[in-house]
């Protein structure tokens, strides 16, 4: 049977549950052959290599919900799925590592006083994360990015940023570090990211 071809208004219209239905499907099908294609693109492991701390910014909420999807009803974007792993800096799969992700809508703003946007869960016994949610928007002095903190298991808590590739406002932020780029696929209808977080562990 051949593959569906979505465009992104089709996307759009989607019904949320059927949308995250076929996120979860698309994501099912290509999310080994996405981290195989891309993988070199996001930091190896080694003891020089761990992934890079940034700041949390003024827009963290704590106690988000426990979710791989943070698409809501109503909301509008592009839809993407951000996933890869947590490893060690010997390149072990970190089972149980917290991730926890908050962004901006299309629009550039961030709820303040809800959690849209935001989750939180917890890496299976590869190591592997998941985040289905959308492209956020861009506010003045910030480029694109996405807001995560990584912690593994009783190990301390790593508080970072993932920047989109060939974004014109990249060079002007004074927080984007190219370390941080996330390597995204934009081949299929569904727009693909994958990035590997290395933690020094104890």
């Amino acid at each position: 049977m051949p593959r569906q071809r979505l465009n992104r208004r089709t996307l759009l219209q989607l019904g949320p549950v059927t949308l995250v239905s076929f996120l979860s499907a698309t994501c099912s099908r290509s999310l080994n052959n996405t981290t195989r294609q891309t993988a070199q693109a996001t930091p190896a492991c080694g003891d020089d290599l761990m992934t890079p701390s940034q700041t949390a910014g003024p827009f963290y909420t704590p106690d988000s919900p426990e979710r791989q999807s943070l698409l809501e009803p109503g909301f509008s974007g592009t839809a993407m799925v951000l996933a890869g792993q947590v490893l060690s800096s010997q390149c072990v799969p970190i089972a149980g590592a917290l991730v926890d992700c908050w962004h901006t809508d299309d629009q550039g703003n961030y709820d303040n006083s809800g959690y849209r946007f935001r989750g939180h869960q917890f890496t299976d016994a590869d190591g592997r994360y998941q985040i289905e949610t959308i492209v956020p928007g861009i506010y003045p002095g910030r480029t694109r990015h996405f807001h995560i903190k990584v912690q593994a298991p009783n190990q301390p808590v790593l508080t970072t940023q993932l920047y989109f590739p060939e974004e014109p406002a990249n060079q002007r932020d004074f927080l984007f570090n190219p370390v941080l780029l996330m390597a995204v696929d934009n081949s299929n209808d569904l727009k693909q990211a994958t990035f590997n977080f290395v933690l020094e562990t104890a």
